[in-house]
This record gives C-alpha cells, sequence and structure tokens, in this order.
C-alpha cells in the first residue's frame, strides 16, 4: 500500500498516477474517510482529555465537602464517557473503512516508466537471438505436441475441464527436467533455494497485493481459510512477514519452484488453445528483498537472472518496459521478457520481472535496521518468473521443431533428460 504521508500530502500526484495507469481507485473516498477519521480521532482525545481534568476536579470538590457540585459534575462525567465510548467506536468503524479503502489503491509508476493506456505503449529495450529461418511452414505447439503424442488436451478435459493439459512420456520429463535446470541455474547464480507450501492464507494474499483486487481470478479452498497459490511470489515474500532483518544481510535474493493456479476470470476468449493461459502452471520464481537504494540494481540483476535462463536453452526473446497502464497492480516499475514462438509469428511475454518498492512491504510489515543505525525502515521487494515453465515448454517445441515433426531437444536440457537429443512421436 502507499504511505500515508504521501496519500494525505502530496494527492494530486497520487491523483495523476492512478490517471496514468487508467486507475477507478476510490481517492476521493479515501481521502475523505481519512480526513474523518482523524477529526473523529481528535474528538474522542480531546472529550478523554475533558474527562480526566473534570475527575480530578470532582475529587477536589468531594474533599472541599461541596458534595452537590461534585455529584453534578460527576454525572456530566458519565456522560462524556457515553460519548467518548461513541466517538472510539465511530473511529474504529473509520479506521477500518480507511484501511479497506487503502488496499484499493496500486502503487506509482516510476518516473522512468513510459506513460500509455496499454500494452502499445511499452517500451523496447533490447533482443537476443534471432528469430529460426524455416524452409517449412512451422506449426504451433497445440499441434506439435499432440503429434509427438506428449501433449493432451482431450483427457485433462475428462478430468478436470478447459484450459488443463495432460503431458505424456518425453513431454512430462522435459517438463520436470526444465524445472530442475532452471533451479540449478539460480543456485549456482548465488539464489537460495526455498521449499514453500502451494496454499496459503488470506493475509499472505493481501501482504502481496493479490487480494482484495484479484479475489475472482482466486482458487479458494472451500470449508478453509486457505488458497491455492497464484504464484510463488506469494509465499516466499511472506516468509519474513513482520521480522526486522538487518541490512548487512541484504539484498535477499530467493528461488522458487511451485504450481500456480488462477482462475483466468477476465481471459474469457483469450488464448484458448494451447498452453499459454492455463487453470494451472509450473513456474520458478525469483524474489528480491532489498534496500531502497539498491532495489533498482536489483531489478537489473533479477531480469538478468531470467534471461540467462533463456539464454542457455537458446530461445530469441526480447526485453519490453511496461507502460503505466499494462503494469500490475503492486509494480513500480516491470521489464517483461517476450519470448518468440515461431508458431505463432509473434513474441509472447514469458517472465514479468518487477520492483514493487516498499508497496508490498507495507502490507506486508516487511523491515530492516539500517547498519548506521536509526529507525527501521520498509524494505523493497521485487519478483519475477524465472521463468515460466509451461511457456518455456512451448518455445522449445516451437523454435525448435522440425520438418518431420521431430523436435530437437536444446543442449542445456539433455543432461537432464538421460542425453536425448530429440523428441520423436511416442505410441
Amino acid at each position: 500500500m502507499l504511505a500515508r504521508e504521501l496519500l494525505r500530502n502530496s494527492p494530486d500526484r497520487v491523483r495523476a498516477a492512478l490517471a496514468a495507469r487508467g486507475s477507478d481507485a476510490p481517492l476521493a473516498e479515501l481521502l475523505a474517510a481519512d480526513a474523518r477519521w482523524r477529526e473523529a480521532q481528535a474528538e474522542v482525545e480531546a472529550l478523554k482529555a475533558e474527562r480526566n481534568r473534570g475527575s480530578k476536579e470532582v475529587g477536589a470538590l468531594f474533599a472541599g465537602g461541596r458534595r452537590d457540585e461534585a455529584e453534578a459534575l460527576r454525572a456530566r462525567m458519565a456522560e462524556l464517557g457515553t460519548r467518548v465510548a461513541a466517538g472510539e467506536r465511530e473511529a474504529a468503524s473509520l479506521a477500518e473503512t480507511v484501511a479497506s479503502l487503502e488496499l484499493t489503491v496500486p502503487n506509482i509508476p516510476h518516473e522512468s516508466v513510459p506513460a500509455g493506456p496499454d500494452e502499445t505503449a511499452n517500451r523496447f529495450e533490447r533482443s537476443w537471438g534471432e528469430p529460426p529461418a524455416f524452409d517449412f511452414e512451422p506449426r504451433s505447439h497445440w499441434d506439435l505436441g499432440p503429434g509427438l503424442g506428449i501433449l493432451d488436451f482431450e483427457r485433462a478435459a475428462k478430468v478436470a475441464g478447459a484450459r488443463f493439459a495432460v503431458l505424456w512420456g518425453a513431454g512430462a520429463a522435459l517438463e520436470r527436467a526444465l524445472v530442475t535446470f532452471m533451479l540449478d541455474v539460480h543456485r549456482a547464480a548465488g539464489y537460495r533455494e526455498v521449499y514453500v507450501p502451494f496454499l496459503v492464507n488470506r493475509e499472505a494474499l493481501l501482504g502481496t497485493g493479490q487480494l482484495p483486487k484479484f479475489a475472482a481470478d482466486l482458487f479458494h479452498v472451500e470449508g478453509t481459510e486457505l488458497y491455492l497459490v497464484p504464484t510463488a511470489e506469494v509465499p516466499v515474500t511472506n516468509l519474513h512477514r513482520g521480522e526486522i532483518l538487518e541490512e548487512g544481510s541484504l539484498p535477499r535474493r530467493y528461488c522458487a519452484y511451485t504450481p500456480c493456479f488462477r482462475a483466468e476470470a477476465g481471459s474469457y476468449g483469450r488464448d484458448v488453445r494451447g498452453l499459454i493461459r492455463q487453470h494451472q502452471f509450473d513456474k520458478v520464481e525469483l524474489v528480491h528483498l532489498a534496500t531502497p537504494e539498491t532495489s533498482y540494481a536489483e531489478l537489473d540483476a533479477l531480469t538478468a537472472a531470467a534471461e540467462s535462463v533463456l539464454q542457455r536453452l537458446g530461445l530469441p526473446y526480447r526485453v519490453v518496459t511496461l507502460s503505466t497502464g499494462d503494469m500490475g497492480f503492486a509494480a513500480a516499475k516491470t521489464h517483461d521478457l517476450e519470448v518468440w514462438l515461431p508458431g505463432q509469428g509473434c513474441y509472447r511475454e514469458i517472465s514479468s520481472c518487477s520492483n514493487c518498492e516498499d508497496f508490498q512491504a507495507r502490507r506486508a510489515d516487511l523491515k530492516y535496521r539500517p547498519s548506521a543505525g536509526g529507525k527501521t525502515r520498509f524494505l523493497h521487494t521485487l519478483n519475477g518468473s524465472g521463468v515460466a515453465i509451461g511457456r518455456t515448454l512451448v518455445a522449445i517445441l516451437e523454435n525448435y521443431q522440425c520438418a518431420d515433426g521431430t523436435v530437437t531437444v536444446p543442449q542445456a536440457l539433455r543432461p537432464y533428460l538421460g542425453g536425448l537429443a530429440t523428441l520423436v512421436a511416442e505410441a
């Protein structure tokens, strides 16, 4: 969430940021509720002070033998007590309203973020690799995978419905190999691997910003207060919730594998074919915890870590900086990695690397103690896919396909597949 001082002292800046994002967050309602809450707090404190003075005066009157005056004043103090209690209830109600409205306001974009309404305003940064040149018409993964007998949408629909997939044989092995390969790459680069629960509570989702805004995209486990993880960002970022870390231990860089579960409530009709937009998919996530002074250097490091996976796999990609209207709710700045998919003739997002600055840290109470002393400060949190497994599998099938329908296995993955060099049709 945003600092209340920012909301109170720079409402025009927040208003402009919301306009740039195309956000309809109820800023005016929030500011009005906050002003009324502060007024209510002040009124309660004034009443309490008056009650305290009156209580002392009652004692003095009794001590001076002025009983009738003391009884009358005590009655007035009892009335004040009733008003204090009512004022406290009003202030508590207003505090809840303010806290609830605060959770609906997105982060402020960093000054370097390009302004624009949607992905058309995203800024191209760089590209790596050359899209392969085929002497045949490249096929999409939803044709290649079933043709090889390793990707099955029909049987997945039998057991779970649309937007699920079954991987057979070498397809399943390739999925597993990609998870292990990515974790190995990141561990070698200094990340600390962590295995986390695949179910999280409401507080964890509030902390990273999935709730309340994206409730419709979450799978809630009926009869419990738990949700299936939409991304490992949620449990990993919350691991230090309520703790105070020492500055000397920063930055902290974590990598984690989890399956991810998303209802895709707002994507009706989009990417209905293939593996691009599934209800369940695997991902290796990267999370950084850093100081405010180092967080943008960490964003560069995070992006480079995700890029290294694609480079090792020989997959051509480009990097874009998302515009104000295309960024995620919690992000202050985001670099997207978009991998080339020959079967679709376009680049598709395979990793989003974001600096959330102190937005999530305020929600999840993530702080550090400066080495030089002084007050504790909120951390800056960063996260990014390192990378999405299913989309990587898609990119491999489409970029490494051959005219006869077989697929060459990237050199970097062969040790994870027992030396397998080519995916051929399975029975």
